[in-house]
């Protein structure tokens, strides 16, 4: 069953509703987009009493504003349990604290920052709310000094976020401050399956432009990426499953089932994977997660509905004859983003052909209305190794080139 919300429905998604004639529930987004045209959207009851009657409560929602509707309304299932977990930072450091006991983490109110001995305090660490939100309050602190800039910066911007987003979704009254994590960063698309098995759906990696600029630019994944790691990210699902298990929380039977989850890692020094958070009932935001399709033919949406798992070993061992060797592809998403020295209304148009022009095969080009969300478009790639400078290039630019101003 669908809950659709805001910023962004991606179109494999909505084709994928209106294929397999999925339920859905009827709110301004899913009118906005005329779904009515092909199905028939779900009343808040009719959507509720249908639920009831389902033997599982598989719930599948492309935002995290979904969260307030599901709260308010589906008090009658375990799905808030489960989503808690994960949407709390602290309450999921404190699940796993046990498979990572050399991670330290506490968890602070935001008006006590202040009085924190930041001294005593390991370096260098993440500060960031315990219900958070499109990274907003997250930052890096590496030295004292910087704390009293953080602090300062941070106050300024709870400040000005404060009432946007509802308290289920961003919330500034409590901090976590956590071990910085260094080492590649990895985002996964998965799901337990209605016997508690975890399925990946995806695997990639997630490129910064350099260390201390942490723009969502480019992702990336490939064979060789899910190869590295398949093994690793499906015994970290395990366990976090049977973390839940061993908790009092009234889901120790079943755990985890039926239930979507995007995950963002780091792979510290010792090849561990270190989980930075988890994201519940949801696969990656706005289209990333359609590069599956692109790369390897899966459509992450359908496959947890309908319960498909990816035949990775013979994806991954595919011998394509007369083809080129897919073991030099990477597959990237491109985000394109306005950059902020420039104002949206000084913008008279986009150079889109001439962007994608600069790539050797693209693939997909999803165009943004940048006067709503300062991003211009998603572009999906296919890139030859040998050619990686493209992508190089692209994490490097700043995209004016591209960017016609009014006179």
């Amino acid at each position: 069953m669908i809950i659709l919300d805001e910023p962004y429905v991606s179109q494999l998604l909505k084709d994928t509703i209106i294929e397999m004639k999925l339920p859905v529930l009827k709110n301004k987004t899913s009118e906005r987009l005329g779904f009515d045209k092909y199905i028939t959207l779900l009343k808040d009851e009719e959507f509720i009493e249908l639920l009831k009657k389902e033997e599982t409560c598989k719930i599948y929602s492309n935002s995290e504003i979904s969260l307030v509707w599901i709260e308010d309304n589906l008090g009658f299932t375990d799905i808030s349990e489960k989503i808690g977990l994960f949407k709390d930072k602290l309450r999921f450091r404190k699940l796993i604290e046990s498979i990572y006991p050399d991670f330290s983490y506490k968890g602070v109110e935001f008006g006590k920052l202040e009085e924190l001995d930041i001294e005593s305090i390991k370096k260098p660490f993440i500060i960031k709310p315990s219900v958070g939100f499109f990274s907003a309050g997250v930052y890096k602190v590496s030295t004292c000094e910087e704390w009293k800039k953080v602090l300062k910066a941070l106050t300024q911007e709870m400040k000005a976020i404060k009432g946007l987003f509802p308290v289920q979704v961003f919330s500034s009254e409590r901090f976590v401050i956590e071990d910085y994590i260094e080492g590649p960063e990895l985002a996964v698309d998965a799901y337990y399956s209605s016997k508690g098995k975890p399925v990946v759906l995806n695997i990639l990696e997630h490129l910064f432009p350099s260390e201390d600029d942490v723009e969502d630019k480019v992702y990336m994944t490939s064979k060789k990426i899910i190869k590295n790691h398949l093994e690793a990210v499906l015994e970290f699902l395990s366990n976090i499953n049977e973390a839940v298990k061993l908790r009092d929380l009234g889901l120790q039977e079943s755990g985890l089932r039926d239930f979507p989850l995007h995950i963002e890692l780091r792979v510290d020094k010792q090849n561990r994977l270190i989980p930075v958070e988890v994201n519940p009932i949801r696969f990656a935001g706005w289209c990333t997660a359609d590069i599956a399709y692109h790369a390897y033919g899966i459509n992450v949406h359908s496959f947890f509905l309908e319960g498909l798992e990816p035949d990775w070993s013979g994806i991954l061992d595919k011998d394509e004859a007369h083809e080129e060797e897919t073991d030099d592809l990477t597959y990237c998403l491109l985000i394109a983003k306005k950059p902020d020295d420039i104002e949206t209304e000084n913008i008279e148009a986009f150079g889109y052909e001439d962007f994608i022009s600069r790539f050797e095969k693209p693939l997909e080009l999803r165009k943004l209305d940048y006067r709503q969300y300062p991003v211009f478009a998603f572009l999906f790639t296919e890139t030859r190794n040998s050619n990686w400078e493209e992508i190089d290039r692209y994490l490097k630019a700043d995209l004016k080139e591209y960017i016609q101003i009014k006179k």
